[in-house]
């Protein structure tokens, strides 16, 4: 029965995944298929933090310097080689690189994890004030400027591997995205079923006694930071595709609501992260259309976001997916610990005159 579960969970995610993969460009709008690139390049993010801190323990609060690397790498390598084909995999590989730079001095250096969290989070404010600065024409990468806080507007559209003529198309980029998004889910999920993958949860759960064993929990770290960095790049590069790149990539209230989205949804699992991005930016997006809320006024949604975030941590501090779980677990046990109903006796019926 153990197996059965999650077994079942894993398919019910990749029926899902397929169901919107092929069922939405169908029927939807371009606008919604646009909207639905985003929230499918920002799940790869939170999937991204999700595996690092929910899983390897690494408490990250800068994924947005990997998702802006991704993103600002892919629009100036795009724009110098006329094929985004090479750019596509720059935007990956760059910010993986640059994970394992800083996650060698971060790691082999011993800091602690709360330090580790303010330094992360210092890199990407770095990043971002910095790439706010390069308006001018002094601050070009070869045929790209890159813009100061106006950002890259010409950002190049994907192209056909190999046909720097032929652009995607919107349907396609969001069937690129959600199949990315898949195959990052289950390909996270095969990792950490992996011996690789049970020795980074030990590490997580007490690194000296892993250290006893005779593993480098350094080793391990570094590797799943890298990974982790990798896949915000990937995020970055989608959402570079479906929108532009900005400094506002590397800002703040991006790396706020990474975390946000991670502990809404349930630090500790994977769907969870996904959930909550989705929700939490469809929340987001509805608030933005409103001008006013009776009885409220005008409502910042950064405001909202925060205020539902001291609530998951104050009552709900697993998560949504614990909480469903959960209550579905009780359920479960109330209606197996219900009573049978008593069926009547025959024998004690009274026999009726013929």
């Amino acid at each position: 029965m153990s197996r059965v579960l999650p077994m079942a969970g894993n398919l019910a995610v990749l029926l899902v995944g397929l169901g919107v993969l092929f069922g939405l460009p169908a029927y939807a709008e371009t606008y919604l298929i646009i909207n639905a690139t985003i929230f499918a390049s920002f799940a790869i993010l939170a999937v991204s933090l999700a595996l690092i801190w929910g899983y390897a323990g690494i408490l990250c609060f800068g994924q947005a310097a990997f998702f802006g690397l991704g993103g600002y790498t892919y629009a100036v390598a795009a724009i110098n080689f006329g094929d985004t084909t090479g750019a596509a995999v720059l935007a990956v590989a760059l910010p993986a690189m640059f994970a394992a730079l800083l996650g060698y001095f971060m790691f082999w250096g011993r800091i602690s994890d709360v330090y580790l969290g303010v330094i992360t989070l210092t890199v990407s404010l770095i990043l971002y004030r910095f790439v706010n600065q390069t308006a001018g024409e002094e601050w070009n990468i070869g045929q790209a400027p890159l813009g100061g806080f106006n950002g890259i507007p010409s950002t190049p559209i994907l192209n056909w591997p190999g046909q720097p003529g032929e652009q995607l198309a919107p349907e396609n980029i969001f069937s690129l995205a959600v199949g990315l998004l898949i195959l990052v889910y289950f390909g996270c999920k095969a990792l950490l079923a992996t011996k690789f993958g049970r020795i980074v949860v030990a590490i997580r759960e007490n690194e000296t006694r892993v250290e006893l064993l005779g593993y480098d929990a350094r080793v391990y770290k570094l590797t799943i930071f890298v990974i982790g960095g990798a896949l915000a790049g990937l995020s970055g590069l989608m959402f570079a595709n479906s929108v532009f790149v900005s400094p506002t990539m590397f800002s703040l209230p991006v790396s706020g609501q990474i975390i946000i989205w991670v502990i809404i949804g349930g630090l500790g699992t994977l769907i969870g992260p996904v959930i909550g991005c989705i929700m939490m930016q469809v929340l987001t997006n509805w608030l933005g259309t409103l001008n006013q809320v009776p009885g409220f006024g005008w409502v910042d949604p950064n405001l909202v976001l925060g205020v539902i975030l001291v609530v998951f941590v104050l009552l709900v501090p697993r998560g949504l997916t614990a909480l469903v779980s959960d209550t579905y677990g009780w359920l479960a046990q109330r209606l197996r610990s219900r009573p049978p109903t008593a069926e009547p006796d025959a024998a004690a019926q009274p026999e009726t005159a013929p």
